[in-house]
């Protein structure tokens, strides 16, 4: 639930808008003038504000400047019957949201303003690095190993430059927590900051989406669109999955970084904008490169400042950190005790490789707290988190999996048939689960026994029964 206020002297319009978003559970407020608007924003600031441009007294525009002062993160959607290019264009370099005309699709007004509510929290709710148990209100990039206090150190070394960063890391790592801890920790706070995901919007839309679109510049094209780039200007933008961005749209991208200016589709003049781009992947630039996947001119250009998030099992030491800091977030979220964790659920979580990150450790968390009795979390309790966490994921994935498993199997038998066939497969399935292991446990023979389930000396006895001795470490 949001909450949204509109500003307009349309009495009919403000009755419909506040039936229409209490009807999707919005909390609403109304105003009838650019004054009262930006009494209403001091009296509480909302998540968002829908604004007419034409109003008696105070103007829109005039409204939206008074309501930034009081909250700079504020998202404002200007609104107007009377459209011209050049209240559009003075709109964006005020740093709106967006600029619509009336009238205007009901989905399409209650997609800008889920927009423009996660974009408003993304730039006014602060991330802590490494924040106190009494913090746990706050998103927050947790963690005390020495990988982690790396990651710290390059926020506060880059953050307050006008530098490009590329945040590198898997899925799940806390890629978004870092793009807005440097937003907010660098000059170009408080300014506005849009995010484009470029693997959640189709190839087609992606260039529209970031670069805008003069009328007319293809079917369906009925009035000039500002895109994100330009929404973005003086403030910053993040390019969350880079790596996924088609080639066309990265060659605009590379233009942009080197000359600063951008051109809407169907546009000739050149614009000049002045964003920070922040970019993200989770995919392997280099190897996208060497198979032409990726421009080499626009990765070394993304390459001025890397940070590396890393993996969930690089740090283990951090696992109870972050256990601690989301079962309290939850808990008080979802207005429940508390239960905490047993020794064995602890020791469980560690040994766990967390293929999923972060983002799985606290999905599991949140399901095992929902499902507890007041007792502290177990190792079953999790364990059944995981399980169900699994039972609803992939299973076209894991269908393709064991159809290629099998394919492996009957190659094998072909060319072993008859006796001991089956022990031999038997051996090096379980020298493959023993290397997989290691490796996830960064070769420590106790973790990895913990994560199959076995005693230590059973692990250490198949470790010399498949001669795989040399890939351990002494733990």
């Amino acid at each position: 639930m949001a909450q949204i206020l509109i500003v307009d002297d349309d009495s009919q319009l403000r009755q419909s808008f506040e039936k229409l978003l209490s009807g999707e559970g919005h909390e609403v407020r109304t105003a009838s003038s650019g004054e009262a608007g930006v009494e209403r924003v001091r009296e509480k600031v909302p998540d968002v504000v829908v604004m007419d441009v034409r109003m008696p007294g105070m103007s829109g525009l005039e409204a939206f400047k008074a309501m930034r002062g009081l909250e700079p993160n504020l998202p404002v959607i200007i609104m107007t019957a009377y459209g011209t290019t050049d209240t559009a264009i003075e709109a964006t370099k005020l740093g709106a949201f967006d600029y619509i005309l009336k009238p205007f699709d009901i989905p399409d007004i209650l997609k800008l303003l889920d927009q423009a509510v996660e974009a408003g929290r993304m730039g006014r709710d602060r991330v802590e690095l490494d924040p106190g148990p009494e913090d746990s209100g706050t998103d927050a990039l947790i963690g005390q190993s020495r990988a982690m206090y790396e990651v710290y150190k390059a926020i506060g070394r880059a953050a307050p430059t006008e530098a490009l960063v590329l945040i590198r890391g898997e899925s799940g790592t806390g890629k978004e927590l870092a793009a807005r801890a440097l937003y907010q920790h660098s000059l170009r706070a408080g300014r506005p900051f849009m995010v484009i995901n470029c693997v959640a919007i189709p190839d087609t839309l992606l260039e529209a989406e970031l670069f805008g679109f003069e009328k007319g510049a293809f079917t369906g094209a009925f009035k000039r669109r500002i895109g994100k780039i330009e929404q973005a200007n003086r403030g910053t933008l993040f390019l969350d999955e880079i790596g996924d961005m088609p080639e066309a749209v990265q060659a605009k991208m590379l233009r942009l970084l080197q000359e600063r200016k951008i051109e809407r589709l169907g546009g000739r003049e050149p614009i000049a904008v002045d964003v920070r781009i922040i970019a993200a992947t989770n995919r392997n630039l280099e190897e996208a490169v060497e198979k032409g996947r990726f421009r080499e001119d626009l990765y070394y250009r993304l390459k001025v400042v890397t940070i590396n998030l890393p993996p969930l099992r690089q740090r283990p030491e951090d696992i109870g950190l972050l256990a601690d800091y989301f079962l309290a977030r939850f808990a008080r979220d979802m207005e429940m005790r508390n239960p905490g964790l047993t020794e064995e659920g602890k020791r469980f979580l560690t040994a766990y490789a967390w293929p999923g990150n972060v983002r799985e450790l606290a999905n599991s968390l949140q399901k095992a707290l929902i499902f507890s009795r007041g007792c502290a979390l177990d190792r079953e309790d999790l364990a059944a988190a995981l399980a169900e966490a699994g039972s609803r994921s992939g299973p076209a994935d894991e269908r393709e999996a064991e159809r290629a498993f099998r394919d492996t199997v009957r190659a094998a038998l072909a060319r072993q048939a008859g006796d001991g066939a089956f022990e031999g497969l038997m051996d090096k399935m379980a020298k493959t689960i023993i290397s997989a292991a290691l490796e996830i446990t960064g070769n420590n023979r106790t973790r990895a026994a913990k994560l199959l389930g076995l005693s230590r000396p059973t692990l250490l006895a198949k470790i010399d029964k498949y001669d795989l001795r040399v890939k351990a470490k002494v733990d």
